[in-house]
């Protein structure tokens, strides 16, 4: 029994010595990998210096984000502008000791050892600032081994030692990845809740706090189930260590969540034609740099604007498909026997994608007035009457056709309001432009119909003929000219033959409707958009002066050339362009440079760029302040008494503007301003054709620009034009355009005091015989050589291409 006593006594001092020098080999192989390692740990200047890959960001006026640049969702936010609330869902779940230990929690070790051996949960012992050393140090390849662990724990130490807790958290909260390419709390408080970090209640922020685990897994997109359960275990914990209380702690457990949609890249404002065109202005000045260099670009778009322009334009593209009849379904999918599930049709149209609103639907059930459908987004649809007129006439009783509705049809769905209706993606496509004349800051900007469809931006990029909307540039440059609106023309057919025009065929401009009212003052020319008198006012002032006149509204004379048909728009020009030469009118004679970029900060907020009051409108006036007025109260009758009488229902005498249709109708437009907005409306196809029967300016573009300035003018005071000095009102007749005494029958006109009207008829401008016509200014073309765009001059022939006579425009 002695003996057995002695034994067990040796092996435990034999045990001892082993463990004792064992510990010191251990503590002395820990030391010397110590003394290795830490010195090649690599620099902390990433972190004392740091400067994350922030994507380029674009906000509205409002700071509203309307686009994002670059491989990451970032947001870098101080530690300071983080709220308690998410600092707190972060350190109970991630690192409750952080403010205690020196980047190894040895407490927090102990305690997950022995929950994990204990069974009592799966636990982590890594630190926030070990997550720090692995995010900055590691890449996603580098081994999870031990040997990396002990390089991220002695990184840790030192981290510890060169940075401030506050920085290490900071650090912490702007680089983790946290799902759908999320990086940092902001970005992804935005990616999943579209809101700022500091609107986060507390359901919401434990949420993400539990993101950084595993993001795929608790995505709540993907495993909603999955991102609640450890949402929950997150607000247990924050209640288990008094960061809460039992009533938050309770309120929160039930509050409902909600995401926005994670496929929606940019708030519903369709402003993305906008963020284009401010990504490819910053890509050509800095390059590929500008997608991670954290910019923030805060624009002139104005939210109320630009979404009343979005919905304009959405409304009349619908209202032209309406009249143009249903084209078909864009696929027919056989449908399982039975009753469908809305998950089953949601499957079945999974890779068709929702464009500017336009959902893809599943048409179940077809019946007389009444359409069954289920939506992408699982909603069933029951609808008839109004929401079914695109398609009424293919539904039963109708006859069968190949356009006939069945179930398995794929059509399209709009949500107006509360209500649904039956829509069709259009092949029309259409461009808006909306601008302060007083500034040249863009309010709205609508490049088409859908960018995800078609990215090209009809209202930047797009060059088409101006049509009628190009009148008053050559009535104002009459102006200037002596003439006046009571200057009287006639309003009769023209014809030129071929061997004049030298073209193919003979040139017979002729009014849209085809009816001549004979001799006409200018106002009612320009109020009826009647094209052989703007030719005859053409021929009357000179096509060289006018092309050069055209300079002072910021045309470039190359796209108009000096022949007579440019004063029916024959030439060419973008809706950008046609918005800042109208403002030139709205804002009394300036000239104005329309931009859309206000300031360019920095990640930090640090301004890099802002714009200079007054820089995008001229020094001084480029035309008489007295021809703008006029101009204005004559496009004003195109609204009370002319082409554009539809937009009397805005019941706003301070209105004014003009329609455009080009030759066969291939383009629709519609140019009007108040004192403090231009808005330009265009409609037509990429293809240039024919828009259909009736489709003019007046029809198609204009209730665009009504239904946007109905939005957009609400509540804004009836302006009150003052009439400028040198400008006297007189009383003419209506008939000849000469001034009659105060006691006759007659009108009131504007004239400037220098161009007073005769008080005998003037003769009319001759029907353009040449024999006739007074010797051309100096260096100015004759009739025959503006038609037929030839021009001699000086000791050498001169020659400009050949006048577009087969492009002749519509009026209206």
């Amino acid at each position: 029994m002695a003996t057995l006593g002695m034994n067990s006594k040796r092996w435990l001092q034999s045990f001892l010595f082993i463990s004792i020098i064992g510990s010191l080999i251990v503590a002395a192989l820990l030391v010397l990998m110590i003394s290795i390692l830490y010195p090649s740990l690599p620099s902390l200047e990433a972190l004392t210096d740091y400067h994350p890959k922030l994507p380029l960001r674009i906000y509205d006026a409002e700071s509203n984000l309307i686009g994002e640049f670059g491989q990451e969702r970032r947001a870098f936010v101080p530690i300071e502008q983080t709220p308690k609330v998410m600092k707190d869902a972060i350190l109970a779940i991630e690192d409750r000791r952080f403010y205690q230990h020196n980047g190894i929690d040895t407490t927090g070790i102990l305690r997950a050892i022995r929950n994990n051996m204990t069974g009592r949960g799966h636990e982590g012992a890594s630190t926030i600032t070990m997550q720090v050393a692995k995010n900055f140090f590691s890449s996603p390849t580098t081994p999870r081994n031990m040997w990396t662990k002990i390089k991220e724990a002695l990184l840790a130490i030192k981290i510890e030692n060169a940075i401030s807790k506050d920085k290490i958290l900071e650090l912490y909260l702007n680089q983790i990845y946290l799902g759908e390419r999320a990086y940092g709390f902001a970005a992804a408080s935005r990616t999943y809740f579209d809101k700022d970090l500091r609107q986060l209640n507390l359901a919401e922020a434990a949420l993400l706090a539990g993101l950084p685990k595993a993001p795929s897994k608790y995505d709540p997109y993907i495993h909603p189930d999955f991102a609640i359960r450890r949402q929950h275990e997150v607000l247990r914990d924050m209640r288990r260590y008094n960061m809460i209380s039992q009533h938050e702690f309770d309120e929160a457990m039930q509050a409902p969540l909600k995401f926005q949609s994670s496929k929606r890249m940019v708030p519903a404002l369709g402003a993305e034609y906008v963020a284009e065109i401010v990504r490819t202005s910053l890509y050509k000045r800095y390059g590929e740099k500008v997608y991670s260099s954290g910019f923030k670009v805060y624009t002139t778009i104005h939210k109320q604007h630009q979404e009343a322009a979005n919905a304009a334009v959405i409304q009349g593209i619908i209202n032209f498909e309406l009249r143009h009849g249903f084209r078909g379904a864009e696929k027919v999918i056989p449908l399982p026997s039975g009753k469908m599930k809305a998950s089953e049709a949601r499957e079945l149209l999974r890779d068709f994608v929702t464009y500017n609103q336009f959902v893809p639907a599943l048409v179940t059930k077809v019946e007389p007035n009444l359409l069954t459908l289920v939506t992408q987004r699982g909603t069933v649809l029951k609808l008839q009457d109004k929401a079914i007129l695109l398609v009424k006439n293919h539904m039963p009783p109708a006859k069968r056709t190949p356009l006939t509705l069945t179930a398995g049809s794929v059509i399209r769905v709009y949500q107006q309001n509360d209500n649904w209706m039956v829509v069709q993606l259009p092949e029309v496509e259409s461009g808006f432009i909306a601008l302060n004349p007083e500034t040249g800051q863009v309010n709205a900007l609508i490049g088409g119909f859908s960018f995800q469809r078609n990215k090209y931006n009809h209202v930047t990029q797009g060059r088409r003929q101006p049509g009628s909307s190009f009148k008053p540039f050559i009535y104002s440059a009459a102006l200037e000219k002596g003439y006046s609106p009571a200057s009287v023309f006639e309003d009769a057919p023209i014809s030129f033959a071929s061997t004049e025009t030298g073209s193919n065929s003979n040139w017979e401009p002729r009014n849209y409707d085809e009816k001549y009212a004979g001799p006409m003052r200018l106002r009612e020319a320009l109020a009826q958009s009647k094209n052989t008198i703007s030719i005859r006012l053409m021929n009357a002032i000179g096509a060289r002066y006018a092309q050069n006149y055209l300079r002072k509204f910021g045309f470039n004379p190359k796209d108009h050339p000096p022949y007579l048909s440019t004063a029916l728009g024959a030439g060419s020009t973008t809706s950008w362009q046609l918005a800042a030469a109208y403002a030139t009118f709205a804002n009394s004679g300036y000239q104005v440079h329309p931009y859309l970029i206000e300031k360019i900060t920095d990640s930090r907020d640090k301004v890099v760029m802002a714009v200079q009051p007054g820089k995008h409108i001229s020094q001084e006036r480029v035309i008489d302040q007295r021809n703008a007025f006029i101009m204005t109260s004559m496009l004003q009758d195109v609204v009370r008494d002319g082409t554009a009488r539809a937009a009397l229902s805005l019941r706003r005498p301070d209105i004014a503007g003009k329609t455009g249709t080009t030759n066969d109708q291939f383009d629709a437009w519609f140019a009007g301003y108040h004192p403090k907005e231009v808005a330009i409306a265009w409609v037509g196809y990429d293809n240039p054709r024919n828009l259909g029967r009736g489709e003019t300016g007046g029809r198609a573009a204009l209730p665009i620009w009504i239904k946007y300035m109905q939005a957009t003018l609400k509540g804004v005071p009836i302006y009150q034009y003052k009439v400028p000095e040198g400008i006297l009102q007189l009383k003419v007749d209506a008939y000849t355009g000469a001034q009659i005494d105060e006691d006759d029958q007659g009108i009131y006109e504007y004239f400037y005091e220098e161009h007073l009207p005769q008080s005998q008829p003037e003769n009319l401008p001759g029907l353009f015989d040449p024999e006739s016509e007074q010797a051309p200014e100096q260096d100015e073309p004759s009739f025959l050589e503006r038609l037929i765009g030839e021009h001699s001059g000086g000791d050498e022939d001169r020659k400009v291409p050949v006048n577009p006579a087969a492009k002749l425009l519509s009026p209206n």
